[in-house]
């Protein structure tokens, strides 16, 4: 939906992994669930048509109208925060029983020109979520060749990280690089495009968004912050969409086993108690959906419900974060 003011009634967003979601947060019935990341809304609907309570957070001001439309539908069990999913714990008015997360740009965003998260569509060089701090266009602009293929290739696993900030850097000189379609061009330039490929441009402009908008940060951040709010026998359930992030909430939720291997010939480490009982085995996307909705192709859920062991201070040590010189 590219007008912020069109009716909340056109989703454009299906929630990935739905029905998986609801049985990995279930029961429902009178539960307080904490949807992280509303977007437009889809899991919020979902949890209270099934007899939730949910509080939201969204850090992105164009989800106005469809808070708008579920506040209508359901004043006494819906309530949203404005705020970052990092700062869940704080956001929350008071425990909660599930907790969801859904990681990564919606097509919402994608869909909206104006915001410069799409290299399908002409618009700024923008892709902040929160419409604050740096935008991608400061970054390409400003770090030197060696900051900006570092981050391409540490957020965007992108091989050709230093032809393309060559590519950049070369160009920039000249003038900056202002559209999402001149960098696009630029970079398809840069690399070229095999018959049958994905765009040349698809892991440099998702790296650029991870960058701009901390997102590694924030998913583990928010991790942590689950962890502190829910209580014995609390449920998460996050979904992630790419290898990055799947790699940070797996290590995440098995602490014992992302720990580094103590050498035989050191005194014993103190063996780590894991905060959560029971962690269920990944999930993906079955045929039916994926054929309706391709975005569910590279989906991943992963869940686990909370044990006693207490919270952990924050720690980014055994996730697999990656770090760039020049991150935002």
């Amino acid at each position: 939906m590219s007008d912020e003011k069109a009716s909340a009634e056109q989703v454009p967003h299906v929630p990935v992994l739905l029905d998986e979601v609801l049985d990995a947060l279930a029961p429902l019935e009178s539960a307080r669930i904490l949807d992280g990341t509303f977007g437009a809304g889809g899991y919020s609907r979902a949890l209270l048509e099934a007899g939730a309570e949910v509080i939201a957070i969204d850090r992105d001001p164009s989800v106005a109208p469809f808070v708008a439309a579920l506040k209508a539908d359901f004043p006494d069990r819906f309530t949203f925060v404005s705020g970052t999913f990092a700062n869940l714990d704080e956001l929350s008015d008071g425990p909660v029983d599930g907790i969801v997360l859904d990681i990564g740009v919606s097509s919402m965003q994608l869909d909206q020109a104006e915001r410069g998260f799409s290299f399908m569509r002409d618009g700024p060089l923008d892709m902040r979520m929160s419409s604050e701090g740096p935008s991608a266009a400061d970054l390409v602009n400003t770090l030197d060749e060696a900051e900006l293929a570092d981050l391409l290739f540490a957020f965007g696993e992108e091989k050709k990280s230093r032809r393309i900030a060559h590519g950049i850097v070369t160009a920039r000189s000249t003038q900056p690089i202002g559209t999402t379609l001149e960098l696009a061009r630029l970079i398809e330039k840069t690399i070229g495009r095999k018959p049958g490929d994905n765009h040349p441009a698809t892991r440099s402009f998702q790296a650029l968004r991870i960058a701009v908008n901390a997102e590694f940060d924030e998913l583990v951040e928010a991790l942590f912050a689950s962890e502190r709010l829910l209580s014995e026998g609390g449920r998460l359930a996050v979904v992630t969409f790419h290898s990055l992030e799947d790699r940070i909430v797996k290590r995440f939720l098995a602490p014992e086993k992302s720990a580094p291997q103590q050498s035989r010939h050191l005194p014993s480490a103190e063996q780590i108690v894991s905060p959560w009982a029971s962690v269920a085995k990944s999930r993906k996307a079955g045929a039916s959906e994926t054929s309706r909705n391709v975005r569910a192709r590279s989906a991943t859920l992963r869940a686990a419900c909370r044990g006693t062991a207490p919270a952990r201070e924050l720690s980014f040590a055994g996730l697999g974060v990656p770090r760039s010189r020049g991150r935002a």
